[in-house]
């Protein structure tokens, strides 16, 4: 336990615990302790070493204040202009067999009320006997209907749990637990837990960007999708970024150059890709999950990323034209993937650097000259194997689900082997043995191999190539789904996190397989459902796209309970089921309720639904 710092200790019986703490506060020679309790000083002082603790306390420089309410804090006229380093609460309780329920809204009370008189960056402790608290760090763990529900209480104040230790009351020697109001019976301490709680980051709303770029060497304005606005410009794979993706990228660079040449392109290159580039090379990717954009000017909103069907075949059906498209020269996609813009460098003449950079969609890159080579339209000048790459950001229209990622970071590696190799079988191979001690797996296919892991899926592919004279491959890795697996996050969306806390635990750019500490424990979900009638204009990716944009990105899974088509009315009804829960902020049920009554208000307005 730190002892930097104030230290206000609400809800005292004897003060036993508070003149322990005093004692060691007093020596590390750090801040002060200040130790308050509900009764009166005459009902205090009745307690068995009462008075002896009360004068430790004072002595150690501390102070002890009686009769204050600890969900009131904020009323208390001593603490008034005070904040503190840490706020402990030890074993509250209602008294008698008040029933879960009063016990969990005293903790939640006393949460609202704690973070009036905390410090930015202060921290709650609150310990609770085994089983009460309700997270799996209870032995046995409690049903959740049944326990107190401390983390959900704490959301309630925006604070999430981020460290859960045993109750070390041998350290306190002096410690005498008393139980409710200091009554004789105490609580029973054994297997007891302390629960620490920081801080959340509010919730940002997601913001309507209009984007500048050059496609085609013409300017380009268009409204980015709201849902999107958080992927934009972030610059994980920044020179100097310590972010997990660009750990991940720096770690198969490292890798692969101890066998073969690998240079990052330095080029920037726009996030928005023409009809006509994507069509010729859009391996693998469905022409269903691209976001169509429109220019600003052409009257298309920040929600109009059309991807309607007709122009999803339009697009099909000139695949393998030689031609350009005719009357879709307005008609963009944001790049669903990175393959496009890489074989329009692999066709030119350009200069490439030696180290990993990046090819962020801000333009950043690290800097880095190094060694130079040429390719063209056969490949790399030099006979040795050599491959270059280009990283960045990609978006792709998917479905709301666990791993389903509507933005991620994409390496793109492409080069040309000498006659007669096997390109594709060496690199599987290699990315293999890199990647298997993290349960990576390599899996045959029609026309190439997959990298695959549990439980996210495919995580890249490898497939030969055919318009070289030689032996050509072109590799494709999702790095946030490779991060996730190598750092062991739970979720993909702490990657995107804003939270500082997240980033320093990757300051000292550790190898991948050392365990990420998450920032927050034991989130709980919270599972509402949503139903509505619609009419035949109806598309489910515009369903997603707004669930995604009201609930500021919670809802981690949405799957479809039911659905049905009225025979006379040409009305059909769907129903969802949506599952909310953040790993990066506090979520109580009464901001997952708001999250979803913004949903149905959403689903109202923008796609003329109505709820039922």
């Amino acid at each position: 336990m730190s002892l930097q710092g104030s230290i206000l200790l609400v809800g005292e019986g004897n003060f036993s615990f508070s003149a322990s703490l005093s004692q060691q506060h007093n020596e590390a020679a750090s801040g002060s302790v200040i130790a308050t309790c509900l009764q009166s000083e005459e009902e205090a002082l009745r307690q068995e070493g009462a008075a002896e603790n009360i004068q430790i306390i004072t002595d150690s420089g501390g102070a002890v204040l009686f009769g204050v309410d600890c969900t009131r804090l904020g009323e208390c006229a001593s603490l008034q202009g005070c904040l503190f380093d840490r706020v402990v609460f030890n074993f509250p309780h209602c008294g008698r067999k008040s029933g879960v329920k009063k016990n969990r809204d005293l903790l939640k009370t006393f949460f609202l009320s704690c973070v009036q008189v905390l410090a930015e960056g202060g921290e709650v402790h609150v310990s609770l006997c085994n089983g009460q608290g309700g997270t799996p760090a209870d032995q046995p763990k409690r049903e959740w209907h049944n326990s107190w529900q401390v983390t959900a209480m704490a959301a309630e104040a925006q604070l999430i749990l981020t460290e859960v230790r045993p109750f070390e009351s041998e350290k306190n020697q002096s410690y005498k637990c008393t139980g409710y109001r200091s009554q004789d019976k105490g609580f029973h301490v054994e297997k007891a837990l302390v629960h620490v709680f920081t801080r959340s980051l509010p919730y940002t709303s997601a913001l309507a960007l209009t984007v500048e770029e050059t496609v085609g060497g013409q300017k380009v304005e268009y409204n980015l999708p709201a849902e999107l606005s958080d992927y934009m410009f972030r610059g994980f794979l920044s020179a100097n970024s310590v972010h997990p993706v660009r750990l991940v990228q720096d770690f198969l660079h490292a890798g692969l150059t101890e066998e073969w040449s690998v240079r990052m392109g330095l080029e920037s290159v726009p996030s928005l890709l023409t009809a006509q580039q994507l069509h010729t090379c859009s391996h693998g990717v469905d022409a269903a999950r691209w976001y169509w954009i429109q220019p600003a000017e052409e009257g298309l909103g920040a929600d109009t990323a059309d991807s309607s069907s007709d122009k999803v075949e339009r697009v099909r059906s000139r695949e393998g034209e030689d031609a350009a498209p005719r009357g879709e020269s307005a008609l963009y996609v944001l790049r669903p993937s990175l393959l496009p813009q890489m074989e329009e460098l692999f066709t030119k003449k350009e200069e490439y650097g030696n180290s990993a950079g990046s090819n962020e969609e801000n333009g950043e890159d690290d800097g880095t000259v190094g060694g130079r080579t040429h390719v063209g339209r056969t490949g790399v000048c030099n006979c040795a194997p050599s491959l270059l790459g280009l990283s960045g950001v990609v978006f792709r229209n998917v479905p709301v689900g666990l791993w389903a990622l509507p933005a991620f970071h994409q390496l793109v590696l492409k080069g040309v082997f000498p006659s007669g190799s096997k390109p594709v079988s060496l690199l599987g191979q290699r990315l293999e043995s890199l990647l298997a001690p993290y349960g990576v797996s390599l899996v045959k296919e029609q026309g190439g191999l997959s990298l695959t892991a549990k439980p996210m899926g495919v995580v890249g592919n490898l497939f030969a190539g055919n318009d070289t004279d030689q032996p050509a491959i072109t590799v494709c890795l999702n790095l946030d789904l490779l991060a996730a697996l190598l750092f062991a996050l739970p979720d993909w969306r702490l990657l995107w996190s804003r939270d500082p806390r997240f980033l320093q635990q990757f300051a000292l750019r550790p190898s991948p397989g050392q365990p990420f500490r998450p920032l927050s424990l034991y989130p709980e979900p919270f599972i509402f459902d949503i139903s509505f009638w619609t009419g035949s204009a109806y598309k489910e990716k515009e369903f997603h796209a707004a669930v995604r944009e009201a609930s500021c990105g919670t809802v981690e899974r949405v799957k479809l309970i039911d659905r049905f088509s009225h025979p006379e009315l040409s009305q059909t009804s769907y129903c969802y089921r949506l599952a909310y829960r953040s790993h990066t902020h506090a979520l109580a049920h009464s901001r997952a309720l708001q999250f979803h009554k913004q949903l149905e208000l959403l689903l109202s307005s923008r796609l003329q639904v109505t709820i039922r």
